[in-house]
């Protein structure tokens, strides 16, 4: 009688990889195509833990924690896109990979697409979500009430972190709250959250991303400005975000399919990971095709 029960998900391991100057903390599962996959603002790489183990089931996934983030160097620089991307192509060279699909939301986005504008002969595809990338025009509609509240807050060197210690807890609990539309986020991952973003070095880290965004949104202008994103690309919007980055990419990506997730908060893979991986692994199955049986 053959067994009929689902197979058990590939073990996670973590692994610290030195790269561009720092460690990053790295989570690996699975054999395969590579699939990185890149996390935002106020998450670690265990906001993808529902995907991970679907993904591995035909992928080599590797998630790792971005610098600053989680278990990763709280380095005194370096968070603007351009490094950040150097930071995930050293990652492939630590782990023999000359190629990988990424899959990237908020703040991992820029850094995505800088990468797969700079290194179009090592990202095979590209999945993009709840993300502005810098000044491209798209933006707007979506910016035309200003952008949200705590990119100001966040950009004022050494304020955030020092009204907010001894509250974090209750400063990322909104932006979970509010990135589910208020559905609950499995107890483990908050928890392994909150910790993550608790004392006054880990916030300086995080708000460091925005402090560093005019650098950012000079990279990628300077990198569109010198070619196209060829790579196929499909960029996924929900609240609030919307189609703001589809709109973004559409003049200068060559193969850009675009969906909007309804009922959908910010935090897509906590939200709605079902739906998700209904739209990644589709997309992500034509690097199958290749691969021997």
């Amino acid at each position: 009688m053959s067994d009929t029960s689902s197979p058990r998900p590939p073990k996670v391991e973590l692994r610290r990889i030195a790269t561009n100057g720092v460690h990053l903390n790295v989570a690996t599962a699975g054999a395969g195509p590579a699939v990185v996959l890149l996390h935002g603002f106020p998450h670690t790489w265990q906001v993808w833990s529902e995907l991970i183990g679907p993904l591995s089931a035909h992928h080599r996934v590797i998630a790792p924690d971005l610098r600053g983030f989680g278990a990763s160097t709280r380095a005194p620089d370096g968070y603007d896109a351009g490094t950040l991307a150097d930071d995930i192509d050293g990652i492939l060279d630590a782990v023999a990979e000359p190629t990988a699909a990424v899959v990237a939301i908020d703040a991992g986005t820029p850094v995505a697409v800088l990468l797969a504008l700079r290194r179009p002969d090592r990202i095979r595809r590209l999945v993009v979500m709840e993300a502005l990338l810098g000044s491209l025009p798209g933006a707007e509609e979506f910016l035309a009430a200003g952008p949200p509240w705590w990119f100001g807050f966040h950009a004022v060197p050494g304020l955030a972190e020092t009204v907010l210690i001894g509250h974090e807890e209750q400063y990322i609990d909104w932006f979970l709250t509010a990135g589910t539309r208020s559905r609950r986020v499995p107890p483990d991952i908050h928890d392994a959250i909150i910790n993550a973003y608790t004392g006054v070095d880990a916030l300086r880290c995080a708000f460091s991303y925005y402090r560093a965004l005019p650098t950012t949104a000079r990279h990628l202008s300077d990198a569109v400005a010198g070619g196209r994103l060829t790579v196929p690309t499909l960029a996924i919007g929900a609240h609030p975000v919307g189609a703001a980055l589809e709109r973004q990419l559409r003049p200068i990506a060559d193969d850009l399919t675009g969906h909007l997730m309804p009922d959908c908060g910010h935090i897509i893979p906590l939200d709605r990971p079902r739906e998700l991986l209904g739209l990644v692994r589709p997309f992500l199955a034509a690097d199958l095709v290749a691969e021997p049986t």
